[in-house]
């Protein structure tokens, strides 16, 4: 595990130019983990690159050309700025004003060529509660971003699901906006990809406005999973909570947290908490975690962060062996336990039933152990 100092998180520079963007080098707090050999085909435009669409439309999905778009989103690092000027199609999510779905709207995402620019839109009107899960795809390189603003009073919870056996590059800015009062859930499901980087972000547009970050990640060797969240609190009495867990197997396997919170001066009544643990189940990986904590004010209700890494816990692994079950099982079943807390905090029981199905055939269980009762 790696600690690094304090950093100053603000202001931070957006633009939709990506000449105002210097070309990483490795020297950049922001891309001091990354392997930049492997996102650097990112850091200039691709040509012949296509857009990223939705698999099948619906009353709430479409596929728009990008100049129909209207978004107040601005990139924050090179790749992203790059994306935006180069996509020419969107994915648009609308959620109606009032709207309350039973069923979770599913999006599968879809690159037309070999490296492909991506661009989606997620509205979410006020009063209104949806569930939406973001499917990935991992046959192809991917850079761009997932743009969400969550309306006031509105309830949604939204998946990012990127999983697959892969050599594919994935780098993606998850950005959302919350409006008075709503609140938002957001869960990572990251267990594909040679080389991933995603960035999540909140930022609030009002008083009492609520942001859940969850993740779980996976790696093996060679792998590189990065996960850097920003949240920003300006406004009064907004609460957020980040909880990332991470498991890691075999040399080569490198996996990144970043956490930083920003309390704003004017950010009063603020409570906010970020957590990563990572679960280190042989010799060889290595785990990151840098969590950052700034404050502009004391007038807050709480504020804090937690983090480590550690081994495999053998007490675990012994209390499993010996009620019969064979050593790898009792591996694959004490790491989907690691995982059932984070996912347990998913409100809807299919879909957290859903997303352990994902981390269980990653991890090789059988179908009948994967299902024996220790769903999240």
């Amino acid at each position: 595990m790696t600690l690094a100092p304090p950093i100053d998180l603000a202001p931070r520079l957006t633009s939709p130019d990506p000449d105002v963007f210097a070309i990483p080098t490795g020297r950049e707090v922001e891309w001091r983990f990354a392997p930049l050999d492997v996102f650097g085909r990112f850091f200039h435009p691709i040509e012949g690159a296509g857009s990223v669409v939705a698999g099948g439309e619906s009353e709430f999905v479409r596929n728009v050309d990008i100049a129909d778009l209207r978004s107040s989103w601005l990139p924050s690092d090179r790749p992203m700025a790059i994306a935006r000027s180069l996509v020419q199609q969107a994915v648009v999510i609308d959620i109606p004003r009032g709207q309350v779905l039973v069923d979770p709207v599913t999006v599968k995402l879809i690159g037309s060529t070999a490296a492909a620019y991506q661009h989606v839109e997620v509205n979410v009107g006020a009063f209104s509660e949806a569930v939406i899960v973001i499917d990935h795809d991992l046959d192809r390189d991917i850079c761009g971003a997932i743009v969400v603003n969550v309306g006031d009073g509105a309830k949604l919870t939204m998946l990012s699901v990127v999983a697959g056996d892969t050599l594919a590059v994935h780098i993606s800015h998850w950005h959302t906006s919350i409006g008075r009062d709503a609140t938002f859930i957001g869960c990572a499901v990251t267990t594909g990809g040679s080389a991933v980087r995603i960035s999540p972000s909140v930022s609030y547009g009002a008083p009492g406005g609520s942001a859940e970050l969850l993740g779980v990640f996976l790696a093996d060797a060679d792998q590189y999973l990065e996960h850097r969240i920003f949240v920003e609190h300006e406004q009064p009495h907004c609460t957020s909570r980040v909880t990332y867990k991470g498991a890691l197997a075999g040399p080569g396997a490198h996996t990144v947290w970043v956490g930083d919170v920003l309390v704003r001066r004017g950010a009063t009544g603020t409570d906010t908490y970020e957590m990563n643990r990572n679960l280190l189940l042989n010799e060889g990986p290595r785990a990151d975690s840098v969590p950052n904590l700034e404050l502009e004010t004391g007038d807050i209700v709480g504020a804090g962060h937690a983090s480590a890494t550690g081994r495999f816990d053998d007490e675990q692994l012994f209390y499993l062996q010996s009620r019969g079950i064979p050593e790898q099982q009792a591996r694959q079943l004490v790491v989907r336990g690691f995982f059932a807390e984070v996912l347990g905090r998913l409100d809807q029981g299919d879909l957290r039933d859903s997303m352990m199905e994902i981390i269980s055939r990653r991890l090789g269980l059988p179908e009948e152990v994967s299902g024996n009762g220790l769903r999240g």
